[in-house]
């Protein structure tokens, strides 16, 4: 039977660690509520990755942590086994002299262009913290396009944080693949976590297909979901976050489903980062 019970965003507590990467549709807000509806087990799978708040506040034995970004898991790998590299790499871009829109046109062109997976990292965090909105978007034909981000200040090269990730990785499987076959690597005793590009808020059909350049569309959303299905009757638990409408609560039938509100940040006008409302779908064997 499906509940629909409210929930209250909380703090998050201070023991946690936190992404070094800003992440549109990150859940750092709501990580409390994600942790407190993922069942026990030995080891958590997430598909969509992302800035990895969810496996940085979570406690498991072991974690496989995937995204189809390729440069997103490139990144994550270098910090992870070429830490000090790729901090000698970054720090000359995090300086004022790479502080304006011609600066970062120039990065990230060549980031588009770079072979060296070291200097295409440094480039990409480079990227990340002085775009928009830590917003992450290709075009078709899969070249990096985010806008400048105007900032008024050097960002600071998130050394700190960087090394918290990197000591809590030690023991994470870090896989650049497609999300089905991440999640077909769970077995019985995992926890699956996804956080798909989400449904149009507004309850439309849409949803965001810029993170990688093969998109990801409404059938991949229909697709997640049944395969949510076979693997919680498989006894492997799975939970989905995304938008609280219509088509997710269709998407999603056959789930716990838990509501909540959470404040937008992506909106470059202020009053454009309301509340929107979300839910978590919990997939368990019946």
């Amino acid at each position: 039977m499906q509940k629909h019970p409210e929930l209250t965003t909380t703090a998050r507590p201070a023991s946690h660690c936190r992404p070094f990467l800003k992440w549109l549709g990150g859940k750092g807000r709501i990580i409390d509520q994600i942790l407190c509806h993922l069942p026990p087990g030995r080891r958590l799978i997430e598909p969509f990755v992302g800035s990895g708040a969810v496996f940085l506040g979570a406690t498991f034995d072991e974690y496989v942590l995937g995204d189809s970004n390729s440069h997103l898991v490139e990144l994550y790998d270098a910090v992870v086994n070429r830490f000090d590299e790729l901090v000698a790499t970054a720090e000359p871009l995090f300086t004022e002299r790479y502080r304006s829109k011609e600066a970062y046109l120039e990065v990230r062109t060549s980031f588009n262009d770079e072979q060296d997976s070291l200097r295409r990292a440094a480039a990409f965090l480079y990227l990340n913290r002085y775009g928009f909105n830590g917003l992450c978007r290709y075009n078709r034909s899969g070249r990096f396009n985010v806008p400048y981000g105007h900032l008024r200040m050097v960002p600071r090269l998130p050394i700190e944080r960087m090394a918290a990730f990197r000591e809590r990785a030690s023991n994470a499987n870090f896989v650049c693949a497609d999300f089905a076959d991440v999640m077909r690597m769970a077995r019985p005793g995992d926890v699956i976590y996804c956080d798909p590009p989400y449904l149009d808020a507004n309850g439309g059909k849409k949803t965001f297909v810029g993170y990688d350049a093969g998109g990801f569309n409404a059938e991949r959303q229909r697709e997640l979901a049944s395969l949510a299905r076979k693997l919680a009757d498989q006894g492997i638990p799975v939970v989905i976050s995304n938008h609280d409408t219509e088509l997710a609560r269709e998407l999603y039938s056959g789930a716990e489903i838990y509501a909540f509100d959470v404040r937008r940040s992506v909106s470059a006008r202020v009053s454009g980062r309301g509340l929107a409302r979300e839910l978590l779908a919990v997939f368990t064997s019946s």
